[in-house]
């Protein structure tokens, strides 16, 4: 039996109050509107249409959260650990009081996530950048204290090293002079205008928008150290454990393994808890692939076995095969999804579907998009967790 889905929007102090009201087609709340839940986690499990909320049906027993996720300003630098470092954090921290803020593993899962954009622009910030690209973007900052400091920092060692040091130096409560230098200098910072191509402009421009909303905030300089990313419709990034990331802003679907795991790197008045962030960061320094849309169907490549997502432009009738527990989540037009046994239900934009185990195939009829998510291939490779 297929059970339509729905959530209220989450308040977080980032969220936008704009994106989900215009995808919907309603009149904003007034309020920010961050992430919409469609899953059974027990922080907000969805509602069922006709009353009761999914944990309910499920048990509680998804291995994925799907989301949809809306933000205007930039949310906290982040990252999760393996499957193995949050069993061995959560035994560790199994005396503390659930509601500590200090409290890093709330469960003993891993949290990989995929992330696809549904605005025109979604930006990101995602892994580390390589240290000799960002020394040339520090070029332009000028020679005060902090910035030659940070510069020889970066500079010394590996540069797996030089970045987990500096990191942990940013962090760690010591170098605000340094942090207050770095950020002036990245208010006056100028590209080099002997480039061919102005690489930096966009970086730039984006992080100084985020000092802007946290000043004096050292999560600026380590959002220096990061690739900066803009996604377009249809277009994704997975983040493996130990990634480096943060959200900008823009619109999109997020898909994750049920878990509340995250350890925390600036841009947030949250906890960070320096030592444990630098035991679970991967500091190999790299572009993050972007996953392109192609065409009527994209499949997105997830290395994990806890969920798989597909991307349906939809314009007439098509049959997807699935391996429930799924979802079908509407974010354009007007959709309807059935099943061989002749179900069928109009899916409102912004809310989802729910098809237990034993549906194996979802039928999908009108136009417009549709975001197909289920648990992922059991003989995927985990070693990417």
């Amino acid at each position: 039996m297929l059970l339509t889905i729905t959530n209220e929007p989450r308040d977080y102090a980032w969220g936008s109050t704009s994106l989900l009201a215009a995808l919907e087609g309603r009149r904003p709340s007034g309020a920010p509107e961050a992430e919409v839940w469609f899953g059974d986690h027990p922080g907000d499990p969805a509602d069922v249409a006709g009353g009761g909320t999914l944990d309910a049906v499920t048990g509680g027993s998804l291995p994925y959260l799907l989301k949809l996720l809306a933000a205007a300003d930039p949310l906290s630098i982040q990252v999760h650990p393996t499957r193995e470092q949050a069993r061995e954090g959560f035994a560790r921290e199994a005396q503390m009081d659930a509601a500590d803020p200090t409290r890093n593993y709330r469960d003993a899962n891993h949290k990989p996530e995929l992330i696809v954009a549904l605005s025109d622009r979604f930006e990101a910030l995602s892994g580390l950048r390589p240290v000799p690209d960002t020394l040339r973007m520090l070029a332009s900052f000028g020679d005060a204290p902090g910035v030659v400091e940070l510069r020889r920092r970066l500079a010394s060692g590996s540069e797996e090293q030089a970045l987990r040091e500096t990191i942990g130096w940013l962090l760690s409560g010591g170098a605000q002079d340094a942090v207050d230098d770095v950020i002036r200098a990245l208010a006056g910072a100028e590209a080099d205008e002997d480039a061919a191509a102005d690489e930096f402009a966009e970086t730039l421009t984006a992080i100084r928008t985020i000092a802007e909303r946290n000043p004096d905030d050292p999560g600026v300089v380590v959002a220096l150290l990061m690739n900066f990313l803009v996604l377009h419709p249809g277009e994704a990034v997975f983040l493996r454990a130990g990634l480096l990331h943060a959200y900008v802003s823009g619109l999109g679907v997020e898909i994750m393994a049920a878990s509340d795991n995250v350890l925390r790197g600036g841009l947030t008045p949250k906890h960070i808890d320096v030592e444990e962030l630098l035991k679970i960061v991967d500091t190999r320094p790299g572009e993050v692939p972007v996953q392109a849309a192609t065409g009527a169907v994209t499949a997105y490549d997830v290395p994990v076995a806890d969920f798989a997502l597909r991307r349906v432009q939809l314009d007439g009738e098509r049959s997807v095969a699935v391996s429930g527990p799924s979802m079908a989540l509407s974010t354009a037009g007007a959709v309807r999804v059935g099943t061989r046994a002749g179900e069928s239900v109009a899916v409102a934009v912004g809310s989802a579907v729910f098809a237990p185990i034993d549906v194996d195939e979802l039928q999908l009829s009108g136009i417009g998009e549709v975001f197909i998510a289920e648990p992922g291939m059991r003989d995927t490779p985990e070693s990417i967790q």
